[in-house]
């Protein structure tokens, strides 16, 4: 059976990412597993100290996630499966257990973590999944909702070495599963990226996902993250695809100085899938 884990650090954005991974898990018939992380802290001080014990933490962290189970229970009132655990040590490195373990459809992440800095686009933890783990994660933006579901979904593409770095298979059985509109999305401007590769590559493409009838749009604009953020906005996408080691598209998100971040003004779910 499909499962999607939905890790929360029981932080309002967190919770709305539960609440939209828990629509989608009863469109697709799913189970959801709740997992949260907890972490040591340390006073910052000449002399690390520690502010609480390792047993209160994990009291702590199971009373929040029994609470928070016991609200998604009510929410679906039988109609999928939900559970819950709880675990000391890294986000990162933990979440990628839980899916070794699992093998999850998805993993689903508020955009924000509980710290609320809005420099950091989706919050330290979600950014460190979405550059190690090899399963695709859906960021939901803040107040997002499921809505009526998925039905046009965005694969953001830049024409280069598509066979090599496109999981087709993947993407061609999401859209199946949401029985949706694909729309393949380019950015440049003015050409400045065209090369005489581009038209066989995007025949490469149309060849690797012509199963799924893909649509094809090359938008002007000078920033890629702008130019698929006004396409999703102006044409009513439900998800943006982006594969983060191809295009590079979340470089950006790496740099503090970076205003224009792809997720970080999406208000569209974006799915980061590596190839």
């Amino acid at each position: 059976m499909k499962t999607i884990i939905i890790p929360t650090d029981f932080s309002p954005v967190a919770t709305n990412a539960m609440n939209y991974g828990i629509d989608m898990a009863k469109a697709i018939h799913a189970s959801v597993l709740l997992y949260h992380v907890y972490q040591v802290p340390v006073s910052i001080s000449d002399t690390p100290v520690l502010l609480l014990s390792v047993d209160d933490l994990k009291k702590n962290a199971e009373e929040k996630i029994t609470a928070l189970k016991a609200q998604a229970e009510h929410i679906v009132s039988g109609s999928i499966k939900i559970y819950a655990e709880t675990q000391l040590g890294n986000v990162a490195d933990e979440v990628e257990n839980l899916c070794k373990r699992i093998n999850p459809f998805a993993v689903v992440m508020g955009t924000k973590g509980h710290s609320g800095i809005e420099k950091v686009v989706f919050g330290s933890n979600t950014i460190s999944v979405v550059k190690h783990l090899t399963w695709p994660v859906i960021c939901i933006p803040p107040g997002k909702e499921y809505g009526n579901g998925i039905k046009k979904i965005g694969f953001a593409c830049d024409f280069k070495n598509v066979v090599e770095t496109t999981p087709a298979h993947f993407i061609k059985s999401f859209v199946n599963e949401f029985n949706a509109e694909l729309h393949v999305l380019n950015v440049d401007h003015q050409n400045k990226h065209f090369t005489t590769e581009v038209p066989q590559q995007s025949a490469l493409l149309h060849t690797m996902l012509e199963d799924v009838k893909p649509q094809y749009h090359f938008i002007d604009n000078k920033d890629i993250e702008d130019g698929i953020n006004d396409f999703a906005e102006h044409n009513n996408l439900d998800l943006i695809i982006t594969i983060p080691k191809k295009h590079k598209l979340l470089e950006g998100l790496f740099r503090p100085s970076s205003v224009k971040q792809l997720v970080f003004h999406s208000h569209v779910p974006v799915m980061c899938v590596h190839e």
